[in-house]
């Protein structure tokens, strides 16, 4: 790993905490419902409003996917593990106190590779820890009040705490893209950030290098991958500010604010003492026999890593290539089912990282959105391959297959009039006319310089309309000039 670029002399130091909720159809201490959108305090059940009398009971699916997430990252799944009170006072808190995890936690290690660029990267974890959600305050249409909904409170929650390995904003962006991808994967979690599914913090620090860590700031609920790089950035400096104005960071909580692009102090950071915690009286530990986590690891899907690891072995790709094929189940499907048609796997994966990715960014789709399908990208693939078309005319094809055009490729390649020009005699005669016309070029190509050639291959082509087939035009300019 390269070392990290220091910005102003300094070094920045990151850990995300993440809150995962799991994808159970009930609650983790109650049998509510979990669904999202429901009339505010309509999936609230005696245990969630903690009425008195009322006991937690532990929702088995919710352990089952936090020992599904701990076997996919390499961490130990804990034979036993305790739930404790985390107590505070907030209006959408009806015990007074969270149930979650403290000293012993259900995951513990582990870790989260992924690339930046072509560069490998890797992110250790800490932990990963079962908990209730909160309710939630509305502050909107209340005429000045503050309304609570309980539906959210008591939903599960997986939260995954990194080491403090980051340091840049590109790099805690990408480690959050690599865990939301996983959790999806696994199936663990909807990743529906806009809904709250997936939410980051993160703790921001800075220090001049070799100095022990900087006193951090936790940046609070951001729930986009753009808002969590822009709120980062926007700390370091706001931290190197104040630090070179002979200030004091001081441990806090903020907020980010999209609009101004900027963070604001909430509260005071707590530390774990300011939250008495202490073992939940009403939950015996929890216990995960080595039968159970064998099953959950038999019900698991094939893990992003080993299909990248297949990927490199059966089709040679790239690691970098692998990696990317591997973003979601979606992607490593249709890669396959194209490589599989036409039996160029490292050409389909360039398309799938270029062509096709550039315009499912600039609509917000997903690959399952495609107006081509693994076939229809195949059979085009394959024109390339036989040299039927050109790369440039392959791109204008694809163009129109993207805007709807029914027909198969090769009725398009006839109708664009894209057909390559595999007639030797015929390219012959054009690179003899282009010889003939460009003497001063195949004076200065002949002198050494390599940029006349290509203005003569360019001139080749303009000829033949863009139907020579490069490869030919550059061997038979090449035995012509000798």
């Amino acid at each position: 790993m390269s070392t990290p670029a220091l910005i102003r002399g300094y070094e920045v130091v990151i850990g995300i905490e993440t809150h995962a909720q799991l994808s159970t159809q009930s609650k983790i201490f109650s049998g509510s419902p979990t669904r999202f959108g429901a009339e505010p305090n309509t999936q609230a059940s005696v245990v969630d409003l903690a009425l008195p009398g009322t006991l937690p009971v532990m929702n088995r699916g919710a352990v089952e996917r936090a020992i599904c997430f701990g076997l996919a990252v390499d961490a130990r799944v804990a034979k036993q593990s305790i739930f404790a009170r985390k107590n505070y006072f907030y209006p959408d808190l009806p015990k007074g106190y969270q149930i979650s995890q403290y000293e012993t936690p259900v995951v513990q290690g582990g870790h989260i590779d992924f690339f930046i660029g072509d560069e490998p990267r890797r992110v250790n974890l800490t932990r990963a820890h079962l908990e209730e959600d909160a309710g939630k305050s509305l502050h909107e249409d209340y005429a000045g009040q503050t309304g609570i909904d309980l539906n959210r409170a008591g939903t599960p929650l997986l939260e995954i705490v990194t080491e403090p390995d980051m340091r840049s904003s590109v790099e805690a962006a990408e480690y959050a893209k690599a865990l939301h991808s996983l959790v999806v994967w696994l199936g663990i979690c909807d990743g529906n950030m806009q809904e709250g599914s997936f939410r980051c913090d993160a703790n921001v620090s800075v220090r001049k290098p070799g100095e022990p860590l900087g006193t951090r700031r936790e940046i609070k609920n951001l729930n986009s991958f753009k808002f969590l790089q822009q709120a980062i950035d926007y700390e370091i400096q706001w931290q190197i500010d104040l630090i070179e104005d002979g200030g004091t960071v001081q441990q806090a909580t903020v907020l980010f604010n999209p609009d101004s692009g900027e963070t604001r102090a909430m509260r005071s950071k707590e530390d774990a003492h300011d939250y008495r915690y202490f073992p939940d009286p009403d939950l015996p530990p929890l216990v995960i026999s080595d039968d159970w986590v064998g099953q959950v690891r038999e019900a698991m899907p094939e893990l992003p890593r080993a299909m990248a690891e297949r990927f490199q072995r059966d089709y040679a790709l790239p690691p970098y290539d692998a990696s990317m094929m591997t973003q979601s189940k979606a992607m490593a499907a249709f890669f396959e089912a194209a490589a599989k048609a036409c039996g160029a796997p490292k050409l389909v994966a360039n398309w799938l990282m270029g062509e096709v990715s550039r315009r499912l960014n600039a609509q917000a789709a997903e690959i399952d959105q495609s107006p081509v399908d693994p076939q229809a990208l195949a059979l085009l693939i394959g024109r390339i391959v036989d040299s039927t078309v050109s790369n440039n005319g392959a791109r204008q094809i694809f163009d129109a297959m993207w805007q709807g055009d029914p027909r198969p490729v090769d009725e398009l390649i006839e109708s664009l009039g894209l057909r390559q020009m595999n007639d030797s005699g015929e390219l012959d005669r054009i690179v003899d006319e282009v010889i003939a016309a460009n003497q001063k070029s195949v004076d200065e190509y002949r002198a050494g310089k390599d940029k006349a050639f290509n203005a003569l291959v360019g001139q080749v082509m303009k000829a033949s309309r863009g139907k020579a087939n490069p490869g030919q035009v550059n061997e038979t300019l090449k035995r012509k000039l000798g």
